[in-house]
């Protein structure tokens, strides 16, 4: 018997009773997943996605957290510490939002809160890319007003922000528009 264009079988496996909506009909006719298997797929994409980034936020934040102890440091102006504190909360910012989908699982474990789950650990992951992303500015920021001074540090780093904003975010979300028929 089919329901909405779900096997009745599948719609006694959907968490908590739900209605299918249109995500799990496509996924059951095309790959034969219930909406059960699409969220612990999901949510092991999120992972390895998660993976990719803790590994720039890590290297990120042990560079940040060793500059304060370089001789260095006692000569940075106000400007760029200013700039080195920031770039340090907001990696440590990052860093609890890309490990949090792992807190969260812990602490929903055998709760039957799957698709809860799926959706703050992508909220986490987007949300500690962006804190990334500005945390890497950041860094750029204070390193280049060392090197360069703080005018061309400015330039370069909107120019690397606008970069990596163009291809983390711009370009994922037109091309979500754009195939938003889909």
């Amino acid at each position: 018997m089919k329901v909405n264009g779900i096997e009745k079988t599948t719609l006694d496996r959907l968490p908590l009773g739900e209605p299918p909506d249109a995500h799990d009909q496509w996924n059951f006719a095309v790959r034969r997943e219930t909406p059960t298997q699409r969220l612990d797929r999901n949510y092991a994409e999120i992972l390895q996605e998660v993976r990719v980034a803790q590994t720039g936020v890590q290297l990120l934040l042990a560079f940040l957290l060793t500059v304060a102890f370089t001789p260095r440091f006692a000569t940075l102006t106000e400007f760029e510490r200013r700039v080195y504190v920031g770039a340090l909360v907001l990696g440590a910012a990052a860093t609890a939002l890309l490990i949090a989908p792992a807190a969260f699982h812990r602490l929903v474990f055998r709760r039957r809160l799957k698709r809860e789950l799926v959706l703050a650990s992508s909220r986490f992951a987007l949300s500690g890319l962006t804190l990334l992303m500005l945390s890497i500015g950041s860094a750029l920021l204070l390193i280049l007003s060392v090197t360069l001074g703080r005018a061309l540090a400015v330039w370069f780093t909107a120019g690397v922000l606008g970069w990596f904003a163009l291809w983390w975010f711009v370009v994922p979300m037109w091309s979500r528009i754009r195939n938003s028929r889909c």
